[in-house]
């Protein structure tokens, strides 16, 4: 049987056996809720860290034996016009809200690597937030299904 109390960030302990079936309801609801938002929020995390793993990637290409090889600029997320690749020591990265700067090749990897272990200590951080969720989610409904059975029971006696 799931553990029958549950706890909010403030750490008050609430006992699942003592609310009616319409809190428990309640509280389902703000569970779901709050799953779907961390699921959401799982997914454009990931989306970030595999652009910013794609970008690190793309550095590679970047050496010279490639000088002068030809490469498609992108304009938009699906337009591109050709380019030549003349500079093969530094590349300009985007370093958040629209701010561009210019690094060296080793600075954009570091820059990349950063970025990633944050990405990837929130996606960690994010996957421990939804496994609780998760838990005192079926905790609440091991509850519900016990007191709604429990209902059944007793009017079946009183019948």
């Amino acid at each position: 049987m799931a553990d029958s109390t549950i706890a909010n960030k403030e750490q008050k302990v609430v006992n699942l056996s003592q609310l009616g079936v319409s809190q428990l309801e309640q509280i389902k609801t703000q569970l779901e809720e709050d799953l779907s938002l961390l699921s959401n929020s799982m997914q454009q995390l990931k989306a970030v860290q595999q652009r910013l793993k794609d970008s690190k990637e793309s550095l590679d290409y970047i050496n010279p034996k490639n000088s002068g090889a030809q490469v498609l600029v992108p304009l938009t997320s699906s337009m591109y016009i050709p380019g030549k690749l003349t500079s093969n020591d530094s590349v300009i990265v985007e370093i958040g809200t629209g701010y561009f700067v210019r690094k060296t090749l080793k600075d954009a990897v570091a820059f990349f690597e950063r970025r990633i272990d944050y990405v990837t200590k929130n996606l960690e951080s994010l996957q421990g937030g939804l496994i609780e969720k998760h838990k005192i989610r079926e905790a609440v409904l091991a509850t519900m299904q016990m007191k709604i059975q429990g209902g059944q029971l007793v009017q079946q006696k009183t019948s």
